[in-house]
């Protein structure tokens, strides 16, 4: 996959120390990765990039929002995502990214590509079961919710017809467990 031009931070021409680089993301950035998951993003990401003498630190920072739809209701909503990451650049002999953060470049390597950081970054600050806020406090009015509440199992109104369904003879077999 070609990396996108504004995500690729050329460190070579910059001096030792601290460094900003701000991004807005957009539902045009999951689409270049083909993510369907989402309705509308908001997001911005903060990068702070310190350059160091033997290796790069980058401090990612995402806040913003995401709207995905409820997986009870499946009514859109906006997901609120805060969410950071650290990632040490080293330099070495040859590419390696196994590690989830360090990130072993080879020598004479001049930018790194962040664009995969900040897809994950964000992807992982979705909770798993999303859910609407209007489900959790009981404002949220949908058909769904309505069918999902009768088809909904009552213990305490079956508990009940059962007992009055016994049979009688059990009764009397109760009453030995009791006599004891």
């Amino acid at each position: 996959m070609k990396p996108l031009k504004e995500f690729v931070i050329q460190f070579v021409g910059l001096k030792v120390g601290k460094h900003h680089f701000e991004y807005e993301i957009a539902q045009a950035f999951f689409d270049y990765f083909e993510y369907q998951e989402f309705n509308d993003v908001n997001v911005k990401v903060n990068v702070t990039l310190e350059k160091k003498s033997t290796l790069l630190e980058l401090h990612f920072k995402a806040e913003g929002f995401v709207n995905v739809n409820c997986d009870l209701t499946n009514e859109p909503y906006n997901q609120t995502i805060e969410s950071e990451f650290d990632l040490v650049v080293k330099f070495g002999d040859e590419y390696n990214d196994e590690y989830e953060d360090i990130l072993i470049v080879p020598h004479g390597t001049y930018e790194i590509s962040i664009q995969q950081y900040i897809y994950e970054l964000i992807i992982l600050a979705v909770p798993i079961k999303r859910v609407h806020p209007g489900v959790k406090d009981g404002t949220l009015g949908s058909d769904i919710l309505k069918k999902l509440e009768e088809l909904s199992p009552k213990l305490n109104e079956n508990k009940e017809k059962e007992e009055e369904e016994i049979d009688p003879r059990w009764n009397t077999l109760k009453k030995l467990l009791t006599d004891k």
